[in-house]
């Protein structure tokens, strides 16, 4: 157990403790949250917890109180508590009853050891339960190339997704294909012209389907693999080679940005399997819905909707609503423990009307979470760039990583927290310097590796330890002193454990990109502020050395959390 989970332990025991002799429900008990002070108020001290507070509401005693008992356990002459109190300068109290406590320069030591001993298992939590997690994002309409605003959806549900990998979770990547339904025709229609276009027929693209140039390209290999033959065949043909072809250009792109999917899901495939149909007669016979004006209607006011919503059009048609009931009732069935919809700020309503008609079938609906995100704008020399896929104006998500590349790209999209709008400044995302987080980043990561080669070049007794740390082999990590210039950053590094926790429950992933941003920020202050190499001073190098091997280990983690590389050199 490293030390900083044996303090948790102790404070938590000591909680139990407290709990006990005020006779309350142990069970009520939260886990300790530890804040780790990054401020140059040393009042503050090095890390800090609420616990008191939390106790007072189930004790009924002041925060207060309790929190002079827990100083009492942490200052006691207590033989079980010699450890701790070895390791702790002072525990103070302050305000209503805040918990500080210092740590000796022995705690420093044994922090620094237990983060490179444990590598990226130190940021992985043992008593975290294990939960099957379906994410579906992107899942955008297959009428054409992925756009600017999708890069968004994708980076966050892939980062979501590593980020839940990592801490143990299964987890299962879902696209949903929008492959039905009037666009699909009206895509159909829209190649057909543009092929028979090839062929020297003349013909426009009708109001409200699509006329950009991609479907130009379609045509053309269209044109090219089967000459003159498909001249007579009916929309549903070119519909279904659309919609092969934008599939096949969506997974280029995708896997040009570096994600991938686990299951690919048809919406038509729903409607064959005779799933949506038997979901709107099991509404029906739950009385759930009535017919009004030729339509009919899911009574999903009744279940918290603002308006009840339509399911089978005047036409016949059905509505989205339909097959989403259908697919979200059959992922509840499956036994996932929490299922997460990455969506644009403009399905806001989705939500709450798809869960209405989940309640409808009496199913439970906490598992269900969507997460939010702002569109996009990009400015090339401060002129906004317009999005639209029928008009064919809008810059294709590969665009974008072929203009900035792809660590740019997707670090630009988690900038910003989900629910903010996003700018991308074309001319911040190519400078080559410290305006350009990804820059400041990457330059943090090479900074430590170039700073271990020149060690091993000043201090060929050294090369050994560095090899070994390069390779993955941390059992020699010791210090003999502890650098007082990196109290903050090691600080830093040992937060990061609770906030991987804090994205696995809320969702949100921008955090990582702030803390990565953050933690080199420090680096770089550590590097101007400490002597590295210590000519004739070995154990001093060596004790910088260890630092610097436990920050390029936490940027190792974050760089592939967030899906970005790790460059040798720049």
């Amino acid at each position: 157990m490293s030390l900083l989970s044996a303090f948790r332990h102790a404070l938590e025991t000591a909680a139990q403790t407290l709990l006990l002799e005020a006779k309350c429900d142990q069970s009520q008990a939260q886990r300790v949250e530890l804040i780790l002070n990054v401020d140059k108020d040393s009042s503050h001290g090095d890390i800090s917890t609420t616990v008191a507070l939390q106790l007072a509401k189930l004790t009924k005693k002041s925060p207060r109180a309790i929190a002079q008992e827990l100083q009492t356990f942490f200052t006691s002459n207590s033989e079980a508590d010699a450890i701790l109190r070895e390791i702790l300068t002072t525990c103070t109290i302050a305000g209503p009853g805040f918990l500080n406590f210092t740590f000796s320069d022995a705690a420093w030591k044994q922090f620094s050891c237990d983060l490179l001993t444990e590598g990226s298992d130190f940021f992985k939590s043992t008593n975290l339960p294990k939960l099957k997690v379906l994410v579906e994002f992107v899942s955008a309409n297959p009428t054409g190339p992925l756009h600017l605003a999708h890069g968004r959806n994708a980076i966050i549900g892939d980062v979501l997704c590593s980020i839940l990998t990592f801490l143990g979770h299964d987890v299962t990547r879902e696209f949903y294909i929008n492959d039905a339904g009037n666009q699909v025709n009206k895509l159909g229609a829209s190649l057909k012209i543009r092929y028979l276009n090839c062929l020297g027929i003349e013909g426009e693209i009708p109001e409200g389907c699509y006329s950009g140039l991609y479907l130009k390209d379609a045509a053309e290999n269209l044109f090219k693999e089967v000459g003159d033959s498909k001249k007579d065949e009916n929309d549903a043909f070119f519909s279904a080679y659309a919609i092969d072809a934008m599939l096949k250009l969506i997974k280029k792109n995708l896997a040009e940005y570096g994600v991938t999917f686990d299951h690919w899901t048809s919406e038509k495939s729903i409607h064959q399997s005779g799933a949506v149909e038997k979901v709107v007669a099991e509404l029906t016979a739950r009385g759930m819905t009535y017919e009004a004006e030729g339509a009919l209607w899911l009574r999903s006011t009744d279940f918290g909707d603002d308006k009840d919503r339509v399911l089978r059009k005047q036409d016949g048609a059905l509505t989205y609503l339909a097959p989403d009931t259908a697919y979200y009732n059959y992922l509840l069935s499956q036994g996932y423990d929490k299922l997460v919809n990455v969506l644009g700020q403009d399905h806001h309503g989705y939500a709450t009307s798809r869960n209405a008609s989940l309640k409808a079938l009496g199913l439970d609906t906490s598992k269900l979470t969507c997460l939010l995100y702002q569109l996009v704008l990009m400015k090339k020399n401060d002129v906004y760039v317009r999005m639209s896929k029928r008009a064919g104006a809008f810059e294709q998500l590969s665009d974008i990583i072929q203009t900035v590349g792809r660590d740019v790209a997707r670090y630009f999209y988690l900038n910003r927290k989900a629910d903010a709008h996003l700018e991308l400044d074309l001319e911040q995302a190519l400078k080559q310097n410290d305006e350009n987080p990804v820059y400041y980043i990457h330059y943090a990561y090479v900074r430590t590796e170039s700073l271990l080669a020149k060690a091993r070049e000043a201090m060929p007794e050294l090369a050994g330890f560095i090899d070994e740390q390069l390779a993955g082999n941390t059992s020699s990590a010791t210090l003999t002193t502890f650098p007082k210039t990196a109290e903050s950053l090691i600080k830093k590094i040992l937060s990061l454990k609770d906030l991987l926790e804090v994205i696995g429950n809320n969702n949100q992933t921008h955090m990582l990109a702030y803390y990565t941003y953050e933690l080199a920020s420090l680096f770089h202050n550590f590097y101007a502020h400490t002597r590295i190499i210590v000519a004739d001073d070995v154990a001093a190098t060596r004790d910088a050395i260890v630092i610097v091997c436990i920050v390029r280990r936490t940027l190792q983690l974050c760089l592939d959390l967030l899906g970005l590389s790790k460059p040798k050199s720049m």
